[in-house]
């Protein structure tokens, strides 16, 4: 037998391949109930146990072909514009229902349209209509909420596809006897699903709590503990433990949780203990730990200790080379500071220009009180003798203020830094200036 899916369908339903080999992914013409249909084959050929066919036995009528794919895109195109017509009928007609999907035959010959709808509908002038547009046999047929969300498929609460959309060969009875069960919340808007019925997915674990609940003491039960007897308040079926309230608790002591083979049942449920023998304590639950095993450290010399430095401190290791000179650098020359950090910081020069000084000889008292402010409070350097003079400034000229602006009108010149120390200008004085000549 092979295994084959219709569109939009979870079912695999058999058919007999007549001798052909089928792989999985291929798409098959099936010969059905309803006359020739296209479908894709999940699985290859295989034997199935007698019990699980259905009689008759349909056949499969041939591998599907490139004409056969171009006649399901034009009934996918037709079925699409069936839809709006269907609506517009629905609309003129005044009809309380709900178009969910439409289906049309391989061949063409018959139109399916699912609805759905609260009670019955007469719509036997709707199918008149719809047959004299199509020209095809027309078939409403009415599905509830949960086929609807298995035909438009949709995200649940848990963000993965419909569980009905993508796996579920049909529906499963679901119940709120299920939610009870697997203490879940009973509102309402919390276990149903987008349809609106109970979550398919409370029927997965339902045997699993099942099957816990046998092992488990019920609520309000009488238990004796490791520690004393006491009720049972609530029971974890999943974790198989429970909260008991036992008796010689304090008022404000909160419950103690047990397990499941810590605790003997005297008496499943509520009742009296009149008449319970209570026995000894049980044996208290101890988890048995394996022993973590620990390797030895494996102490290595690092790449840059020597073996000089190994009684050193750790500082002097990592921190001197060549010498025991550090390797940090200055951050006054990065930061473009003097190298001398004894040295004052210069005054601001006023903006106004300063009186011109009084020429006697080349400068007088105030010129070396101003030379000395520019040199940071120290005493000039003794000029050297030089070929070549400085060039004097003409009697007539304006006077240079002390800033070296014309008059002090013109903008003050950034005094350029040079790593190293001071620069002497040609005439031995600091920045250029002429030095004072000898009385």
């Amino acid at each position: 037998m092979i295994s084959v899916r219709f569109r939009g369908g979870c079912k695999n339903y058999y058919f007999d391949p007549k001798g052909v080999q089928v792989k999985m992914g291929d798409q098959v013409i099936v010969e059905t109930a309803a006359g020739p249909e296209f479908a894709t084959c999940t699985q290859g050929n295989h034997e199935v146990e007698d019990s699980a066919i259905v009689r008759p036995l349909c056949a499969m009528l041939r591998m599907a072909t490139d004409s056969d794919r171009r006649t399901v895109e034009y009934n996918r195109k037709k079925e699409s514009e069936a839809f709006d017509i269907c609506e517009r009928k629905i609309a003129e007609h005044g009809l309380e229902m709900k178009l969910v999907n439409v289906s049309a035959s391989f061949d063409g010959n018959k139109i399916i349209f699912y609805f759905t709808a609260d009670g019955r509908v007469d719509f036997r002038e709707l199918v008149r209509d719809l047959a004299s547009v199509f020209r095809a046999r027309i078939e409403l047929r009415q599905i509830g909420v949960r086929d609807e969300a298995k035909m438009i498929g949709g995200l649940g609460i848990c963000g993965r596809p419909f569980c009905c959309s993508q796996f579920l060969d049909g529906f499963l009875p679901v119940s709120i006897k299920m939610a009870k069960t697997q203490n879940l919340s009973l509102n309402p808007t919390k276990i149903s699903g987008t349809c609106g019925r109970l979550m398919c997915c409370l029927k997965y674990e339902q045997n699993a709590y099942e099957d816990a609940a046998k092992r488990m003491p019920k609520a309000e039960s009488f238990v004796q503990t490791p520690d004393g007897p006491g009720n049972v308040k609530s029971v974890d079926l999943l974790r198989e433990t429970m909260k008991v309230n036992l008796d010689s608790a304090g008022p404000n002591e909160p419950l103690k949780t047990y397990r499941s083979c810590e605790v003997c049942v005297l008496r499943n449920g509520k009742g009296s203990r009149d008449g319970i023998a209570i026995p000894e304590r049980p044996a208290r639950y101890v988890e048995e730990k394996e022993e973590e095993e620990f390797a030895a450290p494996v102490l290595t010399t690092p790449f840059y200790m020597d073996a000089k430095l190994e009684d050193a401190p750790v500082r002097e290791k990592i921190g001197t080379e060549d010498g025991g000179r550090s390797r940090r650098r200055s951050r006054s020359r990065r930061r473009g500071k003097p190298v001398g950090e004894g040295q004052p910081a210069r005054p601001e020069q006023p903006k106004e220009a300063k009186q011109p000084a009084k020429e006697s000889g080349g400068k007088d008292q105030g010129g070396k009180a101003n030379q000395q402010e520019k040199n940071g409070g120290q005493k000039p350097h003794p000029p050297k003798q030089g070929p070549k003079q400085p060039a004097q400034q003409p009697k007539n000229a304006a006077p240079r203020s002390a800033e070296g602006g014309d008059g002090g009108e013109g903008k003050r010149r950034r005094r350029p830094h040079h790593r190293g120390g001071r620069r002497r200008g040609k005439g031995g004085g600091e920045g250029g200036a002429p030095a004072p000549q000898g009385e």
